[in-house]
């Protein structure tokens, strides 16, 4: 399934909530949550974190992986914690209006 705009950036602050995650963490968080029904793309995940870092949402940090690798992990900042109420309200007001919609009774015209 394809995301909508904006979503993602949405969906990696959300999956930052539980605390630092390195970029591979978060996108196979983001498949798990959706049930396999968003998938990632290595290249559109690492512009959304390095612009959300520029942004002052999230900071990084290298460390090691559970796999003893070197890795970027990302959490967020309490500018990203804000970012992300303001988002999830922003959200719920759109899926609270399509359901509005879905439930409609009446025809158009």
């Amino acid at each position: 399934m394809e995301m909508l705009p904006g979503t993602l950036d949405f969906l990696v602050l959300r999956g930052l909530t539980w605390g630092p995650k390195h970029g591979y963490a978060v996108a196979r968080w983001i498949e798990d949550e959706s049930g396999g029904s968003l998938t990632v793309l290595d290249g559109a995940l690492y512009t959304a974190l390095h612009r959300m870092e520029e942004r002052g949402w999230i900071a990084a940090e290298w460390g090691v992986s559970p796999l003893g690798r070197r890795a970027k992990f990302y959490r967020l900042t309490p500018v990203g914690k804000r970012q992300l109420q303001n988002e999830a309200k922003g959200w719920a007001d759109y899926v609270a209006a399509v359901g509005n919609v879905l439930r409609t009774s009446t025809q158009p015209g």
